[in-house]
């Protein structure tokens, strides 16, 4: 069948096709891929209209729970500069209490009514062992002490071959980060969804991926946002991948292959995840811009750096200013419109905070 011919599948039943068409589909080019393109914004402009959306967001190292008074300090600075969202960011230290995530959930929240967004999935099931719980009775113990929501990182590619490679077998199974990111829904807590491509993964494993997002959303209804991100340089292993799955792969993202992306992801979590998120940071200026035009809606955190500790996160240094927010918008022809966590209205003197 051709490529026009998914196209015009597509426009009848976005979510409908058979995984050979969305593997086409993600090799569109030229003419073709702006089609596809315009067909996800028109899905995007039906799903959730002509709004950006963004959410004012600070990043804090889990190191800081070392450091209560500096922790203090940081939250406070947060929400002087107008966050309604912290994202804890890192694996818990090693020689930090066992009770440490537990305890870092209540310092942020109970401070000041910020939103905890924290612990990926590997480190669900760190502190859970730690504390010699089951993950699904320490994530009711972190959502009581506070914690809002989780990342849906690290996610990678749900394939374990593919996780192996990318990781040297560190990477928790396919298997068991479904379950704890379906446990997390389970009690109340949403999630973003995620992916990293552009290294050894074949379009199918990216349709895959996509099939296995909409399955757990379909179950659960947890999912916030899907999150597609190119790998970056400092996440490919030592020494790069063997020869044999050099052929597999392309090894480096494309700005077709992103824009593509982008859209059949629009495409087949259509109905099931309303909000793709243009990830910034990864993607540059000029590549944020075309997937906003091509299915994506949300532009993501601000990623606050603040002056007593900017250096938090893989995303240091990295920050979108409002003003920068409106311009974007302006250009796309949608009205800026700031965001919780989980797409709800936040309070007006929040969107006053961040003005001044």
């Amino acid at each position: 069948m051709s490529l026009g011919a998914h196209l015009a599948g597509a426009e009848a039943d976005p979510a409908g096709l058979s995984d050979e068409a969305y593997v086409a589909l993600l090799g569109a080019d030229g003419d073709e891929l702006d089609a596809l393109a315009a067909l996800a914004d028109d899905l995007r402009r039906a799903a959730v209209g002509d709004q950006l959306t963004f959410v004012a967001n600070r990043n804090l190292d889990t190191a800081v729970v070392r450091d209560p008074d500096h922790a203090n300090a940081l939250v406070d600075e947060a929400w002087a500069l107008g966050a309604t969202e912290i994202c804890v960011q890192g694996p818990l230290p090693a020689d930090v209490p066992d009770r440490a995530p537990l305890d870092l959930a209540a310092l942020i929240t109970g401070r000041v009514p910020l939103h905890l967004h924290g612990f990926r999935p590997a480190e669900v099931a760190d502190a859970a062992a730690r504390l010699g719980l089951s993950p699904r009775e320490f994530l009711v113990a972190a959502r009581e002490a506070g914690l809002g929501s989780v990342p849906g990182t690290a996610a990678r590619i749900l394939d374990d071959d593919v996780r192996a490679l990318l990781t040297g077998g560190t990477d928790i199974p396919t298997a068991r980060w479904i379950e704890l990111v379906t446990t997390a829904h389970e009690v109340g807590l949403r999630s973003t969804a995620t992916m990293v491509y552009g290294h050894v993964e074949t379009p199918t494993q990216q349709v895959a991926h996509l099939r296995a997002l909409a399955a757990i959303q379909d179950r659960t209804g947890g999912f916030t946002e899907f999150i597609a991100m190119p790998i970056q340089p400092e996440a490919f292993p030592p020494g790069g991948f063997p020869d044999v799955e050099r052929q597999r792969g392309r090894h480096a993202d494309t700005p077709r292959e992103t824009r593509a992306l982008h859209a059949v992801a629009r495409l087949l979590l259509h109905g099931r995840i309303a909000h793709i998120q243009a990830a910034w940071p990864k993607l540059g200026p000029e590549l944020t811009v075309a997937v906003l035009r091509g299915g994506a809606d949300d532009a993501g955190g601000l990623l606050l750096d603040g002056a007593l500790d900017p250096a938090a996160g893989a995303e240091a240094g990295r920050q979108l200013t409002l003003a920068q927010v409106e311009a974007l918008a302006a250009d796309l022809g949608r009205t800026p419109r700031q965001r919780t966590t989980v797409y709800g209205d936040p309070p007006p003197e929040r969107w006053a905070v961040l003005r001044t």
